[in-house]
């Protein structure tokens, strides 16, 4: 049995599938390369390029495979690109799971893992974010995956279906031995950014509002690494095969860091100087996301083992040597 992971040579998605693949699991990706990158793929795993959107793919897909199981980390993820075009972030994020769920029906595909977000939440009224929290996304990337999370639901209620999704915020780090990374283009996530300055690939780092009402202004995001990510999504997915009830579960590593505790891990951890600048506030940026992972904890006895911002950085840095160095 394989399992389907769309947008598998993506940043998250690439470390899914060397994950599964170490736990013997027999992949296949499906990425349409807008953002992913082919050589984050094994080459020993079988890849389809295309659009998760397209159903006769999809249709082929699991016609020729015998899939067991989706994981999904095919959607747009920039917030502030979404409140330039939400229609963008409609068509992708939701089209996209409305086709998969429907070629899972169709084939008696019963398990889905969902990578969700924090941003579900909007501005919280209550840190850390316990999942039973009021949900108000204050931007459209946060509001379609709110979205696809009540699709599931429903599409659960009417078919054979059991999923998990999982609510995290800043996905950060990188493989351990440097191999794959962060490597979006333009890239839009704060580590790599402050460790391109101190790279001189940039001149300097720009700070999106200091006047938040946090200790020293600048925004708090919960930080957590990409290895603890995917060994939470397949613990998710065990789980589900297991015959355990669908359910979302959020993923923090204990404590949220802020903007300028980035910067300063970042200058510790490469000895170098990096510049900063300050900027206007970005729009539906919360002052404070940091995510409650008690539930998950006690469920499926997940514990993040990279909580420590120097060891994210430290792993993040490895990465940026070996790309640009």
């Amino acid at each position: 049995m394989a399992v389907l992971v769309c947008g598998g040579a993506g940043y998250i998605g690439s470390h899914m599938v060397r994950f599964l693949l170490e736990r013997g699991e027999d992949v296949l990706v499906l990425d349409d390369l807008s953002t992913g990158h082919r050589d984050f793929v094994p080459p020993s795993v079988p890849f389809v390029q295309g659009d998760v959107r397209d159903a006769t793919l999809l249709g082929c897909l699991f016609r020729e495979h015998r899939v067991d199981a989706v994981f999904h980390f095919a959607a747009f993820i920039q917030v502030g690109e979404s409140m330039r075009d939400p229609l963008a972030y409609y068509d992708n994020n939701l089209q996209g799971v409305l086709r998969l769920l429907q070629t899972m029906v169709r084939h008696g595909v019963e398990n889905f893992v969902f990578s969700s977000t924090a941003a579900v939440y909007g501005e919280p009224e209550l840190v850390p974010i316990p999942e039973d929290a009021l949900k108000c996304p204050t931007n459209p990337y946060g509001e379609t995956k709110l979205a696809v999370e009540r699709l599931l639901h429903w599409t659960s209620v009417a078919h054979d279906l059991r999923w998990s999704a999982l609510r995290y915020f800043n996905a950060c780090g990188a493989a351990l031995d440097g191999s794959i990374g962060e490597a979006h283009d333009p890239e839009t996530h704060l580590i790599p950014l402050v460790l391109d300055a101190a790279m001189g690939r940039r001149p300097s780092v720009t700070i999106f509002g200091d006047d938040y009402d946090t200790p020293d202004g600048t925004c708090i995001r919960d930080y957590v690494h990409v290895m603890d990510l995917v060994e939470a999504h397949l613990l998710a997915l065990n789980a589900l095969r297991s015959g355990r009830r669908s359910s979302v579960y959020n993923l923090g590593n204990g404590r949220g860091f802020s903007v300028l505790e980035v910067v300063e891990a970042c200058r510790r951890v490469t000895g170098r100087s990096i510049l900063v600048e300050k900027g206007a506030r970005r729009p539906g940026d919360p002052a404070r996301l940091v995510a409650s992972s008690a539930r998950i904890r006690e469920e499926l006895g997940w514990e993040p083992r990279y909580t420590a911002l120097d060891a994210i950085v430290e792993t993040a840095w490895r990465w940026h040597g070996k790309r640009w160095g």
